[in-house]
């Protein structure tokens, strides 16, 4: 496919038809295994060293219930080929079908450092879906899937259950890679402004050697016949035993709704009523199940058509043993309720305009635009389907808005509700018990098997299951050789651009207050943020403030109800949205901290838009205790939510919490502290509403002023001046106040190391230190050395050899704050071990020219990330509010080129300068906090936090 000048990355991907047959995870483990070496590449990782040391805007892999999928993208034609020729190679000819260890590593393996020791379980991909099913949401959406297909592939676990991986031989992972991993059962997409001719050369040079009479036609899925009545399933979920647990029940119905693939037109229909229904906090089924009180957040994702036949779900979590019945009758009324009544037509409208923007922008974030639409082909040609039909949506959105208009949408969508949905005897309703005894219960179990494999066992099988695991070790931790490094193929200094990429910005002044304009095409949207200081806000009010954000935007007004104002916004733009935002600034104690209301429109559609942020800032009144009320239950169920699945995070703004003001304001608003703070709130809120209500008038007080506001605008040079009348006018219609007293904010929490107990079978392990506290100077070679030692040091001993999904590291160069964690993680003092070495490594590190130079492009491919316009305005706004001007920039890319083997000695000693100011938070099961505290006396001070 050829695109327009205006997407400059250039995106490859090679998709296999992968069904498994049973949940040992197959598919996922040879998706991690075929990235570590091939028949050209015959290195540990070649996927590494593309981390490493290329400009790639998109590098990874993904394992679906039925296909498995290596994109990658790059905006550098030579790098872009370089990035293809390694995957084509990795997938067609990969070494980890000869090489047992590579299974081990990436699969599972019992680890024995000592016959005298417990045996236990290791591999990458065993310990990630610990970790997937340690998380309620996640048992859920897998447990949906296998009961509404329990005759096809879709009825087994892709990803690999735990308690079944250890059952996969190296010869069935072999096989399969033979069965599957055939070119006449891919599917090759390449996007891009790259030379046609070249793409296929690359090609024939991989296909022409294979026989096509070899070709394996038995990746076909296979559909699910339907259901002749429900089904109903209960399952445990692992809990903490702190929390009320009468009340942590899940409850879903799902449905399959078609036996068979529907038409682009019906899948474009279904989209629209999944949006009607839910897509918004006023959509009447979302708002019914919330408002109703039977439970705390929505959970099941709507309408899903990824896989061969579509699916619908729904549900709530937070429920009390006794509603469950409840909300299952209540999500039946509902439906039968707006199938027999139709949507409102303003609700019509606002869902119609908000998808058509949607697809007209195009905006796909960070994600290169090309992959974006191949996950889209892919989803119909996978079936052998017309790859290019997924991508005209023109035609069907335009029948369908005439289907609208002429029938009335209550024609089109009240029949769909009926027959997909209440017709539908394809159901299965789960029930998600929660269980405090199950996450034990499961390591006992894992013990015991294990037990019973070391009881089975000979002093001389102990002897070279020990030997073995010494092997294996040795393996993972010896580098490779130079000769296999220099295979893989790289850029060279040469191809790098010596200057950042620059941003056009114009600052002006409208009314007094600060204007920034960027003038870049952006297909006639205007994108706009206008930001305000929230440095006069007391202390005390800092974490009401995600809250008050929320209720900005779904709350009504004196004249709007909330569903009123939110049906406006999404007929008259493309979305608003109102967040904090917090960074420390280099070289300056205070925070930088704001507010920001941001929002996009068709040109024509300036003026709206200036005047429902103006609504939504000024005129939103916090009057409704009940909804309120609701967002703090939200609130609570997607921090709970975040422990779980991203404990890196919780654990990252906890050590930051430690060590300066902005990361103990980060910590108020999406941490540990917020979490306790949601728990007291939902007290409070019965018990003193007009206290939390007047709070929230008093964070809009201290916040709303021309005073300190900044207008941040991207859009094209004419557009940019029509808008200045509507800014003009929205700055008249704010508050001037004199100028207002920084509040003063100086807090952090105690500095010892601590464990956030939470039930789980895996860990997140993080370690913290200033380093500007030992006078250590900034410079552009620690973005060099931080990349390098997360792909060298931490992903070989954290990941490999330990077993963790992921360890990285990261320093905060505004704060100065250094930081390691790890993510899935069997370990705990083993990892932390890890990063205490790290000092020394860097000390005795040698690298040769060839590895220097793939660390700086490396380094310079995540400082040049892609970003679409948007994006672009964005960050030169964030770099306007913390001081960083183009000539830092620039100083700082001549630096990073110009990094040095002595500067990462250097940094050694930096690391080792601050052994003593270290702080440890370990998001982790109560186990593994248990054993760590007998082997260091009381290294952690323990916090129970679900």
């Amino acid at each position: 496919m050829s695109v327009s000048n205006d997407d400059e990355n250039k995106v490859f991907g090679i998709v296999f038809r992968t069904p498994p047959k049973d949940s040992t995870g197959i598919p996922h483990i040879l998706e991690h295994s075929v990235l570590c070496g091939s028949r050209k590449y015959p290195l540990k990782e070649p996927f590494v060293e593309l981390l490493k040391g290329s400009l790639h805007t998109f590098l990874n892999a993904f394992t679906y219930p039925d296909r498995t999928c290596y994109p990658v993208a790059s905006t550098n034609t030579k790098d872009f080929y370089n990035l293809v020729d390694v995957y084509l190679d990795a997938v067609l000819f990969p070494k980890c079908v000869e090489d047992h260890h590579t299974f081990q590593q990436e699969g599972w393996h019992l680890e024995l450092n000592n016959p005298s020791e417990e045996i236990s379980y290791k591999g990458v991909v065993f310990n990630e879906m610990k970790g997937v099913y340690s998380q309620p949401d996640n048992i859920l959406g897998r447990t949906a899937q296998l009961a509404l297909f329990p005759d096809n592939t879709y009825g087994v676990d892709s990803g690999g259950d735990p308690k079944v991986i250890p059952k996969l031989t190296f010869e069935q992972f072999k096989e399969f890679h033979g069965k599957y991993y055939h070119p006449s059962n891919a599917r090759i997409w390449f996007y891009g402004d790259d030379d046609p001719t070249e793409r296929l050369r690359i090609l024939s040079e991989y296909l022409d050697m294979f026989d096509a009479s070899s070709a394996s036609n038995e990746s076909r899925i296979e559909q699910q016949k339907f259901f002749s009545e429900p089904v109903r399933i209960v399952e445990k979920y692992p809990a903490g035993d702190g929390s009320d647990l009468k009340k942590k029940h899940m409850v879903c119905l799902n449905w399959l709704l078609a036996d068979k693939p529907l038409d682009l037109e019906t899948e474009l229909t279904l989209g629209f009523l999944d949006h009607l229904m839910l897509g918004t906090p006023a959509s009447p089924l979302r708002k019914i199940l919330l408002e109703s009180g039977l439970g705390d957040a929505i959970v099941g994702g709507g309408v899903e058509d990824e896989l061969l036949q579509p699916q619908f779900s729904i549900g709530l979590k937070g429920v009390s043993e006794e509603h469950i019945e409840k909300v299952e009758e209540l999500v039946m009324s509902t439906l039968k309720k707006l199938a027999e009544e139709g949507f409102e037509t303003d609700a019509v409208e606002a869902s119609m305009n908000t998808i058509e923007f949607s697809l007209r922008e195009n905006n796909t974030g960070s994600f290169p635009r090309g992959l974006s639409l191949m996950l889209q082909s892919i989803s119909k040609w996978i079936y052998d389907m017309d790859p290019f039909e997924p991508l005209k949506y023109e035609k069907p959105l335009m029948a369908l808005k005439a289907r609208i208009d002429e029938e009335g949408s209550k024609a089109v969508f009240s029949p769909l509700i009926e027959k997909f949905i209440l017709n539908n005897l394809h159901r299965v309703t789960i029930e998600m018990q929660p269980d405090p005894e199950k996450a034990s219960r499961d390591e006992a179990a894992e013990r015991e098997i294990l037990e019973k494999v070391k009881a089975s066992m000979t002093e001389e099988d102990l002897a070279e299951l020990a030997r073995a695991t010494q092997e294996l070790r040795l393996k993972q931790e010896t580098p490779d050789p130079p000769e296999a490094l220099r295979s893989v193929p790289s850029l060279s200094l040469l191809d790098i651009p010596k200057e950042p990429i620059h941003v056009p910005t114009e600052a002006g002044d409208i009314n007094g207050v600060k204007v920034l304009k960027h003038d870049l095409f952006t297909n006639d949207v205007l994108y706009a943020e206008i930001v305000f200081n929230m440095r006069s806000l007391k202390q005390e009010l800092l974490p009401l403030v995600p809250l008050f954000c929320q209720s900005l935007l779904e709350m009504g007004t004196k004249d709007l109800t909330f569903v009123q104002l939110n049906q406006l916004i999404g007929r008259k733009t493309g979305g608003i949205s109102v967040y904090p935002f917090t960074s420390s600034v280099q070289g300056r104690e205070d925070p930088c901290s704001h507010i920001i209301a941001q929002g996009k429109a068709m040109a024509g559609r300036v003026e709206d838009l200036f005047n429902l942020v103006n609504c939504v800032l000024q005129e939103v009144q916090f009057t409704d205790q009940q909804r309120f009320k609701q967002f703090v239950s939200q609130s609570k169920a997607g921090m709970e939510n975040r422990l779980r699945g991203s404990g890196h995070r919780i654990a990252a703004t906890r050590m930051d919490a430690k060590l300066n003001v902005t990361g103990w304001i980060s910590e108020q608003m999406g941490g540990v502290s917020y979490l306790e703070f949601l728990q007291a709130l939902e007290e409070r809120v019965d018990q003193d509403w007009a206290g939390v209500s007047s709070s929230l008038e008093e964070i809009r007080t201290s916040l709303l002023s021309k005073n300190g506001c900044l207008i941040n605008m991207t859009a094209d040079g004419k557009n940019l001046t029509n808008s200045e009348k509507y800014v003009s006018k929205f700055l008249d219609l704010l508050p001037s106040k004199s100028s207002v007293e920084a509040a003063s904010w100086n807090a952090r929490l105690s500095p010892g190391n601590e464990a956030i107990v939470i039930p789980t079978q895996v860990n997140y392990v993080g370690k913290a230190a200033n380093i500007y506290d030992t006078g250590y100077q900034l410079n552009g070679s620690a973005y060099v050395i931080s990349k390098y030692i997360s792909n060298t040091w931490l992903w070989d001993r954290v990941r490999v050899s330990g077993g963790a999904y992921g360890g990285f590291c990261d320093l905060d160069t505004h704060s100065g704050v250094f930081s390691f964690l790890s993510y899935r993680d069997p370990n705990l003092l083993k990892t932390l071990d890890v990063y205490d070495g790290t000092g020394a490594f860097l000390r005795q590190l040698e690298m040769d020219d060839d590895t220097l130079s793939k660390a700086i492009i490396g380094t310079i491919g995540d400082v040049d990330s892609y970003q679409l316009p948007d994006a672009k305005g964005y960050s030169s706004l964030l770099r306007h509010l913390m001081g960083i001007t183009e000539e830092e920039r620039q100083k700082r890319r001549e630096e990073i080129l110009s990094t040095s083997l002595k500067d990462f000695k250097e940094f050694g000693e930096v690391i080792e300068a601050v052994k003593d100011k270290w702080v440890s938070v370990a998001v982790a099961s109560p186990d593994d906090v248990d054993a760590a505290n007998k082997e260091r006396s009381n290294y952690f001070d323990v916090k129970k936090a679900l």
